[in-house]
């Protein structure tokens, strides 16, 4: 469809592919032809619209046309999520809208993406969070924090993880030595150094007995045991034998897998197919 020319390509994303090409970036579309020329030092994919680029070092946003729609002034820039961005300005972060104007002054040490609302800040060693006017929202008491995903967010207190709502409140405790966001209903925990899922409730619904897994997606979710990789569902049936290398998510019912150095696309009976 496209013919191999580029040193480097992105998955397509809202019609356009990044491409790299002589050691600038550039964007596709899906018949090859280049809409945005490869004249940036780097790039990211779109997302709400307009895509990151990187001049002398600067961050900032272009339009689907190529059109600079925020200028690149910041010495770091995060993708819009829910109408605003992550940016760094003098070592600080903080957020801007589309029009480049600063919503949320940099004020903070880190941040993450706004999800459902609020947005995950770090000041003064501690974590908290922030809606979309820059308020406070969720004081910074914890050591660690994740986005909001499913109306849950993992928190991080004296050196365990657990979960709490929009409103602060703790709705399952920390008691984990590592936990994920929660995808499709289940989230990812981590006892005594092994993986397992728990439900909003807090009740252990897979064991945790595997060395790494990764998020439900497509009702599967890849998990690692002595070293291999396959699937289960959500009641923890292995839908897949783990004696692949390496793994990917299912999309559309398929998914990318790696076994004795060869990459080929298994269904979700595990029925393979290969290249030569």
């Amino acid at each position: 469809m496209i013919e191999p020319v580029y040193s480097w390509a992105r998955p397509f994303s809202k019609g356009l592919a990044m491409v790299e090409i002589k050691g600038k970036y550039g964007f596709v579309d899906k018949k090859g032809n280049v809409v945005i020329e490869p004249v940036y030092d780097g790039a990211w994919d779109f997302s709400e619209g307009l895509a990151i680029v990187v001049i002398d070092g600067k961050h900032g946003f272009i339009d689907k046309k190529g059109n600079v729609v925020i200028e690149p002034v910041y010495d770091w820039a995060e993708p819009f999520k829910e109408g605003l961005a992550a940016v760094k300005i003098n070592g600080k972060y903080g957020f801007i809208d589309k029009n480049g104007n600063v919503v949320i002054e940099p004020v903070y040490d880190v941040v993450g993406p706004f999800t459902k609302g609020l947005a995950p800040v770090k000041i003064n060693g501690k974590w908290g969070f922030v809606d979309k006017k820059g308020n406070m929202v969720i004081e910074p008491v914890y050591d660690g924090a994740g986005g909001f995903s499913e109306e849950l967010a993992p928190v991080k207190l004296n050196d365990k993880w657990g979960y709490i709502d929009k409103e602060g409140n703790v709705v399952i405790e920390a008691v984990y030595e590592d936990a994920w966001n929660f995808s499709e209903g289940l989230a990812a925990v981590k006892i005594n150094g092994k993986w397992g899922f728990i439900d909003k409730k807090g009740n252990m619904v897979i064991e945790a007995i595997y060395d790494w897994v990764e998020p439900f997606i497509e009702e599967l979710a890849a998990v690692k045991l002595n070293d291999k990789w396959g699937y289960i569902d959500k009641k923890g049936n292995v839908v897949i034998e783990p004696v692949y290398n390496w793994v990917e998510p299912f999309k559309e019912g398929i998914a990318i897998v790696i076994i004795n150095g060869k990459l080929g696309y298994i269904d979700k009976e595990g029925t393979q197919y290969w290249e030569d």
